[in-house]
């Protein structure tokens, strides 16, 4: 499947900006089931400087600078990838949880290792260890329990955009039972390591359907965010504990990494501005297949 993905973040200022310098995580990772046709972005105003390159997980990383007074900035990022499907084993015939875990201490490597520890947002909580090993009795397979895991998240928590923000601690959205994507993500990433599990926090981005008999509107789909199992003999499993599946041809690959905080979409700062406002687009389209897979991205 090939998608033309869209991606529009714009900032109005209350005032002047002198200067400001950003970094974004927004291109699609290349990884043996996403070729990244294209990938490219559009700024107003435009950059004073721009640079690319991998931080240390290996994603793509833009910085650029605005050296020029601004009340606004708009970024586009226009993509275009094609997704092929990935195997993923039956769920019961993966290893005891107990045995991964034991194998991951073996590893010199440090992927996946460097997912098994406590990070800014996913702190070890003995609350959450506790709620999570009513999935993992002894000896269940670790894709069955965190299979399981996810879909507890998915039926105990309610979606509601209103109820965190991207401050609020994990132990406040655990007793509140609500949140958005990132928040069970990290909820899910919180309860893998508190027992001993390897998972990373994947962002990316959704292709959605429009609700039956209605049209899809371009715009509608959103960021999203998932979580990635290492399962010993079949390597990094995704999961998305808000939808409560296994990750398909629909989900498109940012990058990765401990939690939100080392692959969040657009990070800065700038001198003055006062407060501000911010308005996001994202649309993921299927390309016809008699359209060219070489042929760019239409612009925004």
């Amino acid at each position: 499947m090939i998608f033309d993905v869209f991606h529009w973040t714009e900032y109005r200022y209350r005032s002047q900006v002198p200067i400001s310098q950003h970094l974004l995580h927004m291109k699609p990772r290349a990884l043996p089931w996403q070729r990244v046709l294209s990938s490219r972005f559009e700024f107003v105003p435009k950059p004073s400087s721009f640079s690319e390159r991998l931080d240390y997980f290996g994603n793509e990383v833009t910085d650029f600078h605005i050296g020029e007074s601004h009340i606004g900035l708009h970024i586009k990022c226009l993509s275009r990838v094609e997704i092929t499907p990935r195997k993923t084993p039956p769920p019961a015939e993966t290893v005891p949880w107990e045995k991964a875990a034991a194998h991951l201490l073996t590893l010199a490597d440090a992927d996946p290792r460097a997912f098994l520890y406590p990070s800014p947002y996913a702190p070890r909580l003995v609350i959450l260890r506790e709620w999570a090993e009513a999935s993992f009795p002894p000896g269940r397979p670790i894709l069955e329990g965190a299979l399981d895991l996810a879909g507890r998240i998915h039926r105990e928590f309610a979606f509601d955009k209103a109820a965190t923000d991207v401050g609020t601690p994990l132990g406040e959205m655990f007793a509140s039972r609500r949140g958005v994507c990132q928040d069970f993500a990290h909820l899910q990433i919180a309860c893998l390591r508190s027992l001993g599990l390897a998972a990373r926090y994947v962002s990316g981005y959704l292709r959605t359907e429009p609700p039956p008999g209605q049209p899809r509107l371009f715009g509608a789909d959103a960021s999203h965010a998932w979580v990635a199992l290492y399962c010993p003999g079949h390597g990094w499993i995704e999961i998305d504990p808000t939808n409560h599946r296994l990750i398909t041809e629909d989900y498109v690959t940012i990058g990765w990494g401990r939690d939100y905080s080392d692959v969040s979409l657009i990070r800065g700062s700038l001198t003055g501005g006062g407060s501000h406002s911010i308005y996001l687009s994202v649309n993921v389209e299927p390309v016809e297949q008699a359209d060219s897979p070489t042929k760019p991205p239409p612009k925004g």
